[in-house]
């Protein structure tokens, strides 16, 4: 994108300046537009299952910015000629599960025919240009709170390998295809400095995307991350994806490892995740009440990190 000549708006409020997790327009004084679109290759091997995964990655950037999904338009990409008919229409299935409980309405789509299955959704939401949330704006003091334990690549790998148990997989599964709409629900009454979701950079990597946007230095406290059942058993077997050791070499430099924290746990801290959770950049008083909202809507978040002092660059200690 380097080369593009992007013109500027006066209402662009979120755009290519920010690496936040969706772009906003603002409409008029009320209201801002969301705008975010992503799509994946298949996760798992039930196509249902997929479409639910895939559709809930696509509407949390939605929910990261503070905002609520409004409109929906798939994005389809499908081997025509060599797939059993009924593949497609499972995926958007499990798709629209996901966009009804969501409460946004499916407009309609394109699909392309490709060798390799791809599905995903643009998706359009809306937010108080006031109540917009990003992902730099952490202040010193905050505590970060995880709204879903961490693993999901690893557990593919696994997997693919024939290694995980039915019911591991099963909760890697439901993991994935929760929406973070109740996390963000959670939100209501607490002063939320900033938010961001877990996906392809994993734990780590988004940690230090708010430590560089907000120009500070953030603590992760590596014991006290949720993992997925299974996750760093494998990990230690060696199940880790590739994109988990191209996150850690691209971060390496803003980044410091204690020497007590095993590799294991390291590898999965910077393992890219599919539809992860919320991270959520709070004020330490309201910590707890967090929490409990979280818990009155079935979601057990963890405490995960601390934002510690100014840090020009941006800095990441795990610990």
């Amino acid at each position: 994108m380097s080369g593009l000549n992007v013109p500027g708006h006066p209402d662009l409020l979120r755009g290519l300046e920010t690496p936040d997790d969706a772009g906003v327009f603002r409409i008029n004084e009320d209201t801002a537009l969301v705008q975010t679109l992503d799509f994946l290759t298949p996760v798992t091997d039930d196509p249902f299952d997929f479409g639910r995964i895939a559709a809930a990655n696509s509407l949390s950037d939605v929910y990261a910015m503070g905002g609520r999904p409004l409109t929906v338009m798939n994005i389809v990409c499908f081997p025509s000629c060599d797939l059993a008919t009924d593949i497609l229409p499972d995926i958007l299935a499990g798709g629209m599960e996901k966009i009804t409980e969501a409460g946004a309405v499916l407009l309609g789509g394109h699909s392309v025919d490709d060798p390799e299955i791809k599905y995903g959704l643009s998706v359009t939401g809306i937010v108080h240009p006031d109540q917009i949330l990003a992902n730099s704006t952490v202040q010193a003091g905050d505590d970060i709170i995880l709204t879903k334990p961490v693993g999901t690549g690893v557990m593919s790998t696994a997997q693919k390998g024939g290694l995980a148990t039915d019911a591991q997989v099963r909760t890697a599964v439901e993991s994935m295809a929760a929406l973070n709409l109740y996390a963000a629900e959670a939100m209501a009454g607490i002063d939320i400095h900033a938010c961001t979701d877990v996906t392809g950079f994993g734990l780590a990597g988004h940690l230090l995307e708010m430590a560089k946007g907000g120009r500070k230095h953030l603590t992760l406290f590596a014991g006290q991350v949720p993992l997925l059942d299974g996750a760093q058993d494998f990990a230690a077997m060696g199940m880790v994806p590739a994109g988990a050791h191209k996150n850690r070499q691209f971060f390496e430099a803003h980044t410091r490892v204690a020497g007590g924290v095993d590799r294991s746990l390291t590898d999965l801290l910077f393992d890219p995740q599919t539809s992860g959770g919320l991270l959520v950049s709070l004020p330490p008083d309201q910590t707890g009440l967090y929490l409990e909202q979280l818990e009155e809507k079935g979601i057990s978040g963890r405490c995960v990190g601390r934002v510690k002092t100014e840090h020009i660059n941006g800095f990441l200690d795990i610990c």
